[in-house]
């Protein structure tokens, strides 16, 4: 009987030692294997390189000196001091809350800088501290405690145009340049100015006893690198040297051990505590969902005997999870080999030894109406290029063991 089944993959050579036809795989192969396997380790390095990437954009650029009366840098302020200076204001450098509030007098404007250096001792000294005050940029706490009803809002990137409101220092200023600012919400009564969606970038309010504090939520119009632009100069003028006299708060750096006086669940934010809550109760209910279907522990004898089509079928599933086309083909010649050498009169020895693969090829080319070719190249070719080259090599196996054992 003549068979229409053809191989997956046809090889010219005569045995197993020439190439490709000889169970060796190619180089296209093995590169598709090793891609198979390190893709998920290779993704997981992109996805690290990502975040890192992320992370490091996210970082905050600033520098110690940033905002320092004496630091000629790009983020300092020297350039305004000497200004005001100029202008007939002195200016009073204070490295410490303790210093600025001795040096702060009804007749001063207190500029507050750098509020991630302060602890709540210092907020609470500068509450007591006399004049007007400026605050750059202010924290949570310090807005609480010297702004009462300025609320932070929304950072902004939209350029200022003109100030809309009329505070004399912002009418005279003009546009200002920004940057990055933060908005805030001003409570009734309060001046707001340079406003995006009705929310200002500066809050000037009076508080209890005469006292004016203005709220600025960005630095750049007061630094050399930016005070020449626009109206920046104007602006920075006209707020910190409103009084006779300026004092300009520079914290120092924590040394160690300072700032301890609050926990670290003080500094995580409610809405994260609130979040991990959430997660442990989603947490709790899952686990409880779970567990009720759960039942009683099946008791079951050993051995457990495992029909042969089974483990097949088990095995066969794994292959196919895996895309192992070349194990699979590995495991189906190697028993086709081992089925069709007792029926050739050959040692079954033979089966597995790569020295016997052309006589076993002659011996069947003799016994059945395929090619030597042919029958090595089903017996010790390549991997199979796809599942459907895959389902052909295991009819063409078949149909080899039916002719050799009709014979």
């Amino acid at each position: 009987m003549t068979s229409t089944i053809t191989p997956p993959a046809s090889g010219t050579s005569s045995g197993p030692s020439g190439g490709a036809s000889g169970g060796e795989p190619t180089a296209r192969q093995v590169a598709g294997r090793r891609w198979r396997a390190s893709r998920g380790v290779i993704g997981t390095i992109l996805v690290l390189i990502l975040v890192t990437i992320v992370i490091a954009a996210l970082k905050p650029s600033g520098k110690p000196d940033d905002l320092d009366p004496t630091s000629a840098s790009q983020g300092g302020t020297r350039a305004l001091a000497e200004t005001l200076r100029q202008h007939g204001t002195p200016v009073s450098v204070a490295r410490n809350s303790e210093q600025a509030v001795q040096q702060a007098t009804s007749t001063t404007v207190l500029v507050v800088t750098r509020p991630e250096r302060l602890t709540r001792t210092d907020v609470d000294r500068l509450k007591r501290a006399g004049g007007d005050v400026l605050l750059v940029e202010p924290s949570r706490d310090l807005l609480d405690a010297l702004a009462p009803g300025v609320q932070e809002a929304v950072p902004t990137f939209e350029a200022a145009d003109q100030p809309d409101c009329t505070l004399p220092a912002a009418v005279m200023a003009g546009s200002v340049g920004f940057g990055e600012a933060q908005l805030y919400e001003a409570p009734p009564g309060a001046t707001s100015c340079y406003k995006s969606d009705g929310l200002g970038r500066l809050v000037q309010i009076q508080t209890v006893g005469g006292r004016t504090v203005t709220v600025i939520g960005s630095a750049d119009p007061l630094t050399n690198k930016n005070l020449a632009d626009d109206g920046n100069a104007a602006l920075a003028m006209n707020l910190a040297g409103a009084r006779s006299s300026v004092v300009w708060l520079m914290p120092d750096l924590p040394t160690a051990g300072e700032g301890g006086d609050r926990s670290f669940m003080d500094l995580v934010p409610f809405g994260v505590k609130l979040f991990v809550l959430q997660s442990l109760v989603a947490v709790a209910l899952l686990a409880l969902w779970r567990s009720r279907r759960l039942g009683p522990v099946v008791a079951e004898a050993l051995p457990v005997v495992v029909r042969s089509s089974e483990t097949v079928e088990g095995r066969s599933r794994l292959y196919r999870a895996h895309r192992a086309r070349d194990r699979a083909a590995d495991a189906l010649r190697a028993g086709a080999r081992e089925r069709l050498v007792p029926l050739l009169g050959l040692p079954r020895s033979a089966a597995q030894d790569p020295a016997s693969a052309q006589e076993i090829v002659t011996a069947i080319a003799a016994r059945t109406t395929h090619d030597e070719a042919t029958i090595n190249a089903a017996l010790y070719g390549p991997e199979p290029g796809d599942d459907v080259q895959l389902v052909g090599l295991t009819d063409f196996l078949d149909d080899l063991e039916r002719q050799v054992h009709d014979s």
